[in-house]
């Protein structure tokens, strides 16, 4: 074991004290911060007002557009190229040309600007177009059908608007889905999916980057010893088991610090923003508090008072889902599974090595090896999509794709049986690769000068000793 701790030592301060290591450790917290600064800093930003001229020779959407905080509307009465004049001489940002078409209901528009608009304006424009063109067609509809069921009925246009209006502002409803999770016990707790589905996916790609990254620096130190001969040396001292097992627990550690400090890091960042702008990072929780002789609110105002809120805080609603991640079992989650699956990996990626004598023949044993790592990528969203389903617990179980799988799965919740099973899997899984690695380090990584093939690695498994 001491020579075991004596090359975990080596390999471990070699990588930390190289640049790529201290320049990976200052970016990494400085990108993983900015996840959570940036969405509540545009959530409360304001955008400088553009002006959108509109000129609708329709006259059915002139007065439709509502101002915002991000586009004023203006309507103008001329004709098109002197519109087109005053947009050049204004610096207005859109010109909007709505035109009379021959046919009864107008189905074209046309923006003009100097540069490319968003696609939040055009979304919104279109929108407006469609809802009224559809209220106009539903008011066609009911007029006609006033004066089909009352055929001595005098048309009174005032009257049948007003009537089209009144039914057209009844049938407008908005519909806001809150999603309850019911756990153990019959505790109820507010679920987010969209932001489970975040931070699933953010999990696994982190560890299909670091399972790749440092068991390729375990696969590029074993051929890199062996072809600079070093390893004649260090195996006359320590066993060639030994010195796999110190290179890839010793390159473990150095992947399990740079996580550590880029946790470390990005907590004290978002802290010291949050200190700097309170303002910014502020949750207005809005408790209903209840005086003496007071009536309680019905349940329809406040749900509208709710959705009033949160349509004013927008950033509210971000931070509440922020706080609902439980960030120990998640960190502790990715820690385990991370050194799981990298231990796993490393151990076939210390293997290849070891039977080639460069980089570029590794090719040929790194596809079979890698096929399930990008495979469980390629089924993260069928996952995300169906967490439950039965290709997902398969995924989340085989120590090959479970720790991408599984990373994906926690968020949206998965039973204790399941991740015990996973983790217990996982771990025999490790153990079983590292002694078919081993079988094959022994041996490769003192032939030289030979192309190995996949038959002649199968011989290897079987030598003894």
């Amino acid at each position: 074991m001491q020579k075991i701790f004596l090359i975990i030592k080596r390999e471990y301060l070699t990588r930390v004290k190289k640049r790529s290591f201290l320049v990976m450790t200052i970016l990494g917290p400085l990108l993983m911060a900015a996840l959570f600064i940036v969405p509540v800093y545009l959530a409360t930003r304001t955008d400088e007002e553009k002006v959108v001229d509109v000129v609708d020779e329709t006259g059915w959407f002139i007065h439709k557009f509502e101002n915002n905080d991000n586009y004023k509307f203006v309507p103008l009465y001329t004709d098109l190229e002197t519109a087109k004049e005053t947009l050049k001489s204004s610096k207005d940002h859109a010109l909007l040309y709505i035109p009379l078409t021959q046919v009864t209901v107008p189905s074209s528009a046309i923006l003009y600007s100097d540069g490319q608009p968003s696609i939040n304006l055009k979304s919104y424009i279109t929108g407006v177009m469609t809802r009224e063109i559809e209220n106009q067609k539903l008011a066609a509809e009911i007029k006609k059908e006033i004066q089909r069921r009352n055929p001595g009925y005098k048309s009174n246009e005032s009257e049948e608007t007003l009537i089209s209006e009144t039914i057209l502002k009844n049938i407008k409803s908005t519909i806001t889905l809150t999603t309850i999770k019911i756990e153990e016990g019959g505790k109820e707790a507010k679920s987010y999916t969209e932001l489970s589905m975040a931070v699933g996916l953010f999990g696994s790609i982190m560890i299909y980057f670091f399972i790749f990254m440092f068991g390729a620096q375990v696969m590029r130190g074993v051929i890199e010893e062996k072809t600079s001969r070093i390893i004649e040396v260090i195996v006359s001292s320590v066993k060639p088991f030994q010195l796999m097992m110190g290179k890839i627990l010793g390159i473990a550690l150095v992947g399990l610090t740079q996580f550590l400090l880029w946790v470390l890091f990005t907590a004290a960042i978002v802290t010291v923003v949050q200190s700097a702008f309170p303002e910014k990072f502020k949750q207005n929780n809005t408790e209903q508090g209840f005086a003496p002789g007071s009536q309680m609110m019905p349940a329809t105002q406040t749900e509208k008072k709710d959705q009033a809120t949160a349509a004013e805080n927008p950033s509210n609603e971000i931070f509440e889902a922020i706080h609902s991640i439980n960030y120990g079992a998640m960190i502790g989650a990715f820690i385990f599974f991370f050194i799981g699956g990298y231990l796993l990996y490393a151990a076939l990626f210390a293997a290849i090595g070891s039977a080639v004598d460069s980089e570029a023949d590794t090719q040929q044993f790194m596809l079979p090896v890698t096929i399930p790592l990008i495979f469980s990528i390629v089924m993260a969203q069928y996952v995300i999509n169906n967490p439950d389903g039965p290709l997902s617990f398969w995924l989340s179980i085989i120590p090959l794709t479970s720790p991408v799988i599984m990373m994906i799965r926690i968020p949206f919740g998965v039973p204790i049986g399941d991740l015990a099973l996973s983790a217990g899997l996982l771990i025999a899984g490790f153990l079983g690769t590292t002694w078919l690695a081993a079988r094959i380090y022994r041996t490769g990584i003192l032939m030289y000068g030979k192309k190995v093939s996949y038959r002649e690695l199968a011989k290897w498994l079987f030598y003894r000793s």
